[in-house]
């Protein structure tokens, strides 16, 4: 019982912070829409058409309409400000300008929006497996030349955290059925085991009832054996007395054996039910294994992702602080990953993300923990080790990443790697010592790339 409880109260926990997770999200969905609203009235008054369609969008907005009409919304408003733009007649000059070769930087007002909205999609992005598209939305709003541009690319975050709500819901719903289900089983066990304890009592009450009757008949049969005078008068006298007492008993043996076959047969219907419950358990514990193993690995690559190397990285922080084994941490980040993607695609970028994180697992030792951490961003935890013995394992896993023969559609694609690298102290606050491997790795990424750099 002791394990089914604690069974329950797992599933429970699930489903609590699974709420609290589709709260937050809610919340952040909320905070979305209302930006949506500001921007629509911040564009108003450019012109008439454009101005039906931000009312439009606002009213969707304000009504909470979902994701697809939002969508539409977005992709009418995107036809309308462009039918504005080239029907603006082009402006008299007295002198050509230089030619413009960025777009023009964005209103002043327009700033704390775009710092918060890109605030927000960093924060998607450690939620997320899917990068790419958050990397997008995240350059869009750096460049968005105007309000409209700027609304499209919120109401794609707030779809985003839609479909992440969403996600959360059907989460919460599946845990509150699988706890439906431990407590019904519950209850079954509970019932069943009320009715064996109402039987015990049954037993012993007619177990006392019939010492009872049987003493009674006893004493009654002495006092007529006392007072009895005749040999016949005697005989019948026992004789009744005899045939009173075997009466009981075969009364009480029916009952017995009714109330045995009784308990038999719930007895086992409740080993079945206990079988089941056993075999089900154990399905729920190898899945809740697979999906807690699951959740802490990044699904392209196959490493661990953000969330276990924090948890990692904050064991290792503790470890040290006790006085424990030297370790060292390793910041990498793929050499202009930025232009694999431009110039191949996207699946280009994800077959080189998932060679780099099979190189460094087949080049470290077991022990070593690697985490894909951002987009083309990797760490690695080396325990044991000194800097120094550190960086001559870096540049071997480097020029082992360098000498990958990555070919997509037989074209050939050059790999190569950077590394920040620094030693974890007795002292260090994780953030220091992440700052300090952060800073190597700017220093190498500056030095030429497809470099290892100790700080």
């Amino acid at each position: 019982m002791s394990e089914t409880a604690d069974w329950k109260q797992k599933y429970r926990d699930a489903l609590l912070e699974a709420e609290a997770e589709e709260k937050r999200w809610r919340e952040i969905e909320r905070v979305l829409r209302r930006l949506i609203g500001r921007l629509c009235a911040a564009g108003m008054g450019v012109d008439r058409q454009l101005d039906e369609e931000l009312t439009a969008l606002a009213a969707a907005n304000r009504r909470n309409a979902d994701a697809l009409e939002l969508e539409r919304l977005a992709q009418s408003l995107t036809t309308a400000v462009v039918a504005v733009d080239a029907a603006s007649p082009a402006p008299q000059l007295v002198a050509p300008l230089p030619p413009r070769t960025s777009p023009p930087p964005l209103p002043q007002r327009w700033d704390s929006t775009c710092a918060a909205l890109v605030s927000l999609l960093e924060r998607l992005k450690a939620e997320e497996t899917d990068h790419s598209t958050l990397q997008n939305l995240i350059a869009g709003s750096a460049t968005a030349a105007t309000d409209a541009e700027l609304a499209v690319i919120v109401a794609r975050t707030a779809d985003l955290i839609h479909e992440r709500g969403e996600s959360l819901m059907r989460e919460r719903l599946q845990a509150a059925a699988v706890l439906s289900e431990v407590t019904q089983r519950l209850e079954e066990m509970a019932g069943f085991l009320t009715e064996s304890n109402s039987a015990s009592r049954s037993h012993f009450d007619d177990t006392r009832s019939l010492d009872d009757t049987v003493m009674l008949e006893v004493r009654e049969l002495t006092d007529e054996v006392s007072g009895a005078t005749e040999l016949g008068v005697l005989q019948a006298a026992v004789s009744a007395r005899l045939a009173s007492v075997a009466e009981k008993f075969s009364d009480f043996r029916a009952r017995e054996a009714a109330r045995l076959a009784e308990y038999t047969g719930r007895a086992q219907h409740m080993q079945v039910r206990i079988a089941d419950l056993e075999r089900e358990a154990q399905e729920l514990h190898f899945k809740l294994d697979q999906e807690k193993h699951g959740a802490r690995l990044d699904p392209l690559t196959g490493v661990a992702n953000r969330k276990s190397f924090d948890e990692r990285f904050a064991q290792e922080i503790a470890r040290r602080a006790q006085g424990a084994a030297p370790s060292v941490l390793l910041l990498w980040d793929i050499d202009s990953f930025k232009v694999i993607n431009d110039s191949y695609g996207h699946r280009a970028g994800d077959r080189v993300l998932q060679s780099v994180a099979a190189c460094f697992t087949a080049a470290l030792r077991a022990r070593d923990f690697v985490a894909r951490i951002g987009g083309e961003e990797f760490a690695v935890l080396l325990g044991g080790l000194r800097v120094a013995e550190a960086l001559n394992i870096a540049n071997q896993v480097r020029t082992a990443v360098e000498g990958l023969r990555f070919h997509f559609r037989k074209t050939p694609v050059r790999i190569t790697v950077s590394c920040g690298i620094t030693e974890l102290h007795q002292d260090d606050a994780s953030e220091a010592a992440f700052e300090r491997a952060d800073a190597a790795l700017y220093r190498a990424k500056n030095g030429g790339k497809n470099l290892c750099v100790a700080a």
